[in-house]
């Protein structure tokens, strides 16, 4: 064999089989990354410039898969980029308040935040069709109507105006229908509760006669256990179990009804986004996306194990909404909707692209997903609680 050919084979089998072997856990393609970016550096003639960006979030500190999947999406940054791009993570309350992320991010005061869009209704109508609306997208749905229904680019055009350029970072998954300390066996039991309900949930419960109260999550559990409230939807089994909220209630309904996929974000700053050199920005894009998955994936497998603990070891009640109730909501979220994007051609576009992804894909689901889910159950014997 020719000897330039030899090298060059051989230099392609190494290569192949590197590639092989990198990428087994996620420790090992941080390092991996790390170390390529290093080599990389090392290889130019100056050294690279390195930034050092902040990232606040509207979670506790290293708070189960909200905070920790902030946490990983930082190092897999810092890693990726060989350290050119160095994040630090804040948790709720230690640089801004929970409910103070967007105005951090929009400000430059953060370059980057991790929170959900619907805690920013106040800032715009159409924030909440980012995260979950009512009886709407699930978590694949949403992230296939961002990747290839247009929803990124209305996100994109929203989130301009406020000088932030948002990504998708994260998904809880469909979740559950909220703790109560009482029963809810009727439309009357609903009137006068006070509910901690994010998002259009709290206008919803507010017409059908609850008081709606809005808070970070960290404050629940002790709402709940002095009274001041009746009820709260929080995540889901996960996250609610880490919060001990199963000490302050003993009905845990559902379904999910508010949210059937609540998709969190990552906020940039748009000046900043905009300075960055195109394989950092790459970068961010990539890591958010991996996040993306890993929250959902990371929920997933923990909702399993917390709802099992919950049920067999706290002896929490399921219990599902009456159909009276879900129907009710479901009226009401329907004018709820409507009200919203009424008068606001802008929410009004991005209402009429999530619809209409919506009214695409159920005809699909219901035949493909729903009906193996319920022939599933069916030969599992698997009941429904409550």
């Amino acid at each position: 064999m020719d000897r330039r050919k030899f090298v060059s084979a051989l230099g392609l089998g190494l290569g192949a089989a590197a590639l092989t072997a990198c990428g087994q856990d996620n420790k090992d393609s941080a390092k991996d990354a790390a170390q390529a970016g290093a080599a990389a550096e090392g290889a130019g003639k100056s050294p690279a410039k390195t930034m050092e960006w902040k990232l606040v979030t509207a979670w506790p500190k290293n708070y189960p898969g909200l905070g920790t999947g902030a946490n990983r999406f930082a190092e897999r940054v810092t890693a990726m980029s060989g350290g050119r791009l160095k994040v630090k993570v804040y948790g709720a309350g230690e640089l801004v308040p929970a409910m103070g992320v967007f105005d951090a991010v929009r400000d430059g005061s953060a370059e980057m935040g991790h929170s959900a869009s619907y805690y920013w209704k106040g800032k715009h109508p159409a924030t909440p069709f980012f995260t979950a609306v009512p009886f709407g997208l699930t978590a694949q749905e949403i992230n296939s109507w961002m990747n290839f229904g247009g929803g990124q680019e209305l996100w994109d055009e929203l989130y301009g105006e406020f000088g932030i350029k948002p990504l998708p970072c994260g998904n809880s998954g469909t979740q559950m229908g909220g703790w109560f300390r009482k029963e809810v066996n009727s439309l009357e039991d609903i009137k006068g509760l006070k509910i901690r309900a994010p998002g259009l949930a709290g206008e919803i419960m507010q017409r059908i006669g609850a008081t709606p109260v809005q808070m970070p999550g960290g404050e629940v559990f002790t709402s709940m256990q002095t009274g001041a409230l009746d009820a709260a939807d929080w995540v889901g089994p996960y996250n609610d179990l880490a919060f001990g909220l199963h000490k302050v209630a003993d009905y845990y309904y559902y379904p999910g009804w508010a949210e059937p996929g609540a998709m969190l974000e990552m906020m940039i700053n748009k000046d900043k986004w905009d300075a960055l050199p195109d394989d950092l920005k790459a970068i961010v894009k990539s890591a958010a996306e991996a996040e993306n998955q890993h929250i959902y994936d990371e929920f997933t497998a923990h909702n399993a194990e917390a709802l099992k603990q919950l049920v067999d070891e706290h002896g929490t009640q399921l219990r599902r909404f009456p159909d009276e109730v879900l129907m009710k909501l479901h009226e009401t979220s329907e004018q709820v909707i409507q009200d919203l994007v009424a008068g606001n051609d802008q929410a009004r576009r991005i209402y009429e692209s999530y619809k209409s992804f919506r009214e695409s894909v159920v005809p699909y689901v219901a035949v493909a997903e729903q009906s193996a889910l319920n022939v599933r159950s069916m030969v599992l014997d698997q009941k429904q609680p409550g």
